[in-house]
Formats: C-alpha cells, sequence, structure tokens
C-alpha cells in the first residue's frame, strides 16, 4: 500500500507538505536564509519523535484514568560534535504525584511502541527519481 504526501514550494525558503487533507508549513530559520516562519524540516523530525513518546503517555494514562494534568515529557538530545548530528536522545517523562508506582515500568514499555522511534531502529529505503513537468 501506498501513501503520498505531495510537496510545493510557496516561496523563499518554504515547503509545504499536502498530507490527509492538512497542510504542513516549513520554513528555515533567519541564519539559513528563510524567514522563521515556520519550524525547519528537521524541528518537525525532532517534534514528531516527541510527541509520539508524549502520545503513549497519554494513551497510558487515559486508559487507565489517571489525570495527566500535572505531566510532562521533556526530551533531551545529545549531540556527536564530530559528525553534527544527534546521537543519543533522553526523555524525562513527568508523571503526576498520584501516579501508581506499580505502573512506572509499564509506562516505559508502553513509550517503546513509538512508532516513529521504530522507523528509526528500522529504517526504510530511500529511492530518488526525478521527472520533467510538462508546462
Amino acid at each position: 500500500m501506498k501513501k503520498e504526501i505531495k510537496l510545493n514550494f510557496p516561496g523563499g525558503k518554504r515547503v509545504n507538505a499536502f498530507y490527509k487533507g492538512m497542510t504542513i508549513q516549513t520554513d528555515q530559520p533567519l541564519y539559513a536564509g528563510g524567514e522563521g516562519t515556520a519550524p525547519a524540516p528537521f524541528d518537525l523530525f525532532l517534534a514528531s519523535i516527541g510527541t509520539c513518546v508524549a502520545y503513549y503517555v497519554l494513551e497510558f494514562c487515559q486508559r487507565r484514568g489517571i489525570p495527566t494534568h500535572n505531566s510532562e515529557v521533556v526530551m533531551e538530545m545529545e549531540k556527536n560534535k564530530e559528525r553534527n548530528m544527534i546521537e543519543k536522545i533522553f526523555f524525562h517523562i513527568k508523571l503526576p504525584s498520584q501516579f501508581p508506582e506499580k505502573y512506572k515500568k509499564a509506562v516505559i514499555k508502553s513509550v517503546n511502541s513509538c512508532a516513529v522511534k521504530d522507523h528509526m531502529i528500522n529504517p526504510p529505503t530511500f529511492e530518488f527519481k526525478t521527472h520533467i513537468q510538462e508546462e
């Protein structure tokens, strides 16, 4: 089954992605020649990892009737300076005071179901083809 995301170039350094009836806007930061009007693609990539993990924490709590009003997930990245790439990501899952001790290991097991993380561990192959558009 093929899924499709269409992308276009609305001006400047901006790129828009159209997927499932939604428009996802990106731009480059000012220092990279953009206007900083939207997240950069790499920022969206990082946010997708964090929001995926946080979603599993939310779902875990909701299924058990555990309130999440005083909860948050903080994601920290450690960069390899030689390669200029992130080499380690830490997640601090801050749970509410009424979170049952017996569920601490289970919530960690739950976040390991994150599909974004799974795709990074088992990445897809990439293939590129060019096509000339007719005017």
